[in-house]
């Protein structure tokens, strides 16, 4: 007799045969590798930190670990390094940041610095970053004054593009700048410079541009002239003036005024002295007439 060997059925069973073909779907498989784990891991750190005492205790832990690192000698910014920065100016930006040295670079906001130095009058941009050997650099381009604008009883120094850049206590501490008065003489510095560029020929006269009425200006020479000039087209009648001093010397005639507002029929005003002297003549010549 030969013995009777068993039967294996090769093929799974029923409830292995549908596992198997659970997990032949990409969706399954997502399910059981990734969002299970996450939401096993999400629950218990939701579980963990809505318990307030644990919540605490690894605040505690994170902030005492970051004040560790933040304490090391590596992160330490020890000096501020400044790139073509005048002393007063220097002086101007450790005020407004507030930097206490030394100070670790990881609690320094270089944004925030940057931004407060920027509100400086004098500063136009700027640039902060943190170097090796505990450098913090500080980069500025500076506003340069052209002008000195009289604004009531305060002189400030304004650059090209109508920015304060500081104030002065004297006129002669910037005797090189001409000086502006008037309201609104600050928005158009532009305009100005412009007409000083024309006056050049009596620059050594020039006592100052005063701004009328926000809308015109009037160019003050010494020994008490002024050529007064229209609202538009400045320009035009100053270098007609420039051309019949230079033609004329009229500018060191005897006159006090020339104005310029109409520019049809422009009109010269005699100083006191010229007006005694024309009458006198006048007087003379009708006497000698009768």
């Amino acid at each position: 007799m030969r013995a009777v060997v068993p039967y294996n059925d090769p093929s799974p069973s029923r409830l292995r045969y549908r596992f198997e073909r659970l997990w032949l779907k990409p969706s399954v498989r997502q399910l059981i590798r990734l969002w299970l784990p996450l939401g096993a891991v999400g629950l218990a750190l939701f579980t963990t930190f809505n318990n307030e005492a644990i919540r605490e205790a690894v605040q505690l832990k994170s902030t005492q670990i970051y004040e560790a690192v933040a304490a090391r000698p590596e992160f330490q910014v020890t000096q501020v390094a400044f790139a073509d920065v005048s002393e007063a100016l220097q002086q101007q930006i450790l005020t407004v940041t507030g930097l206490e040295l030394p100070i670790s670079s990881l609690k320094l906001d270089v944004v925030a610095l940057k931004r407060a130095i920027e509100t400086l009058d004098a500063v136009k941009s700027a640039q902060v970053r943190v170097l090796g050997g505990g450098t913090l650099e500080v980069l500025t381009v500076e506003r340069d004054p052209v002008v000195v604008w009289r604004d009531g009883d305060v002189l400030r120094l304004i650059d090209g593009e109508g920015h304060r850049v500081a104030d002065i206590a004297r006129r002669s501490a910037r005797g090189d700048l001409p000086l502006i008065v008037g309201l609104g003489a600050e928005l158009e510095v532009a305009e100005a410079m412009r007409l000083l560029r024309v006056a050049s020929p009596v620059t050594d006269r020039i006592r100052g541009l005063v701004r009328v009425g926000e809308r015109r200006w009037d160019l003050v020479l010494d020994r008490g002239q002024t050529i007064m000039l229209p609202e538009y087209g400045a320009i035009r009648a100053l270098r007609r003036v420039m051309a019949l001093h230079q033609a004329e010397d009229l500018l060191n005639r005897d006159i006090i005024i020339v104005d310029m507002r109409n520019g049809e029929r422009p009109v010269l005003r005699l100083t006191d002295e010229a007006i005694s002297e024309l009458r006198r003549l006048r007087t003379e010549v009708r006497g000698e007439d009768a």
